[in-house]
């Protein structure tokens, strides 16, 4: 990295926890040359929130208002619960004029995806699925991968990343639109005007401690609104931390899943390295994507999103 760059720091849903876990992310951050500003949203904690509603937009909105240069880097300080407050309330057609040009990066996931996926829908904005401050360049162990992905994917008009699938749904070759997120909050905004109308888009979803039946009532969600059959195709990454119990009687995430196959009628493609898990991706959100499977491999190419330039 040739220069310094600004990472602010914004705590939508929960509150750190943490301080030592939130100090090693800061430091994180600034060993990889960033400097890192408002990390009194470190300190705050309302109820079980980081902070006030208010405090909370507030930091959103603020970045449409500032008369001093925007951080290159937004980035999300957990997820937890929270953001869903904050829909109502974000200027959309302000953060619309003042970022939509800006080589701006948002950067989050978990419950973060209702502010991402709202942003996509009022404002038009394309915001990054990918690591968070805490969870990410706060863990004891930092992945090489998060890091890298995040670093080549802000710094580059175009990424390709390569993973193992199943295989199961064959040869397939689609393009378009890349968006979704945590499954439990991309359900959760179905009916409101805060979920995107995509069509033609590439979907993808990941989610935690959330057994196989409750995933599969999700995606039966979204194939019964008729939001999967408008998709070329969908993108499971991690499911993790669930558990089984004797009355599931052997139906497992691999059953669910070839289930949903003969259900929904799009490809089903498996394994991406995103989500709850040490290794993620960093996806644009609302950017474009080409996504390849040639036997068990898989290959995903990402365009048309802003970055920040070597």
């Amino acid at each position: 990295m040739t220069q310094t760059k600004l990472v602010e720091l914004i705590a939508p849903s929960g509150y750190a926890p943490y301080a030592d876990v939130a100090a090693r992310g800061v430091a994180t951050l600034e060993s990889l040359g960033y400097t890192v500003s408002n990390r009194e949203a470190l300190a705050r904690r309302y109820l079980r929130f980081a902070g006030t509603d208010d405090e909370r937009v507030e930091e959103i909105n603020h970045l449409a208002r500032r008369d001093h240069p925007l951080p290159e880097i937004v980035l999300a300080m957990r997820g937890g619960y929270g953001a869903v407050h904050l829909l109502d309330r974000l200027n959309y057609g302000a953060l619309h004029d003042r970022l939509c040009n800006a080589p701006v990066a948002m950067v989050g996931h978990s419950d973060f995806t209702a502010i991402q996926l709202a942003l996509l829908s009022q404002s038009h904005l394309i915001t990054f699925a990918g690591p968070m401050l805490l969870a990410d360049f706060g863990a004891e162990t930092l992945s090489d991968f998060t890091v890298g992905q995040f670093e080549s994917v802000l710094h580059s008009p175009t990424h390709t990343v390569q993973w193992a699938g199943d295989g199961a749904s064959g040869d397939i070759d689609v393009s378009g639109t890349l968006w979704g997120g945590n499954l439990a909050m991309v359900c959760s905004l179905i009916g409101t005007r805060y979920l995107p109308q995509i069509d033609g888009g590439v979907l993808f979803v990941e989610d935690v401690n959330e057994p196989p039946y409750r995933v599969e009532r999700m995606l039966y969600q979204l194939h019964q609104s008729g939001i999967l059959a408008r998709q070329r195709a969908l993108v499971l990454g991690d499911f993790s931390q669930y558990r089984v119990s004797d009355y599931d009687n052997g139906y497992d995430m691999t059953t669910m899943i070839e289930s949903m196959r003969r259900v929904i009628g799009i490809p089903i493609v498996t394994e991406m390295p995103f989500g709850h898990c040490p290794d993620k991706l960093t996806l644009p959100v609302g950017g474009q994507a080409r996504l390849q499977t040639s036997g068990a491999q898989v290959t995903l190419t990402l365009t048309g999103y802003p970055y920040l330039g070597a």
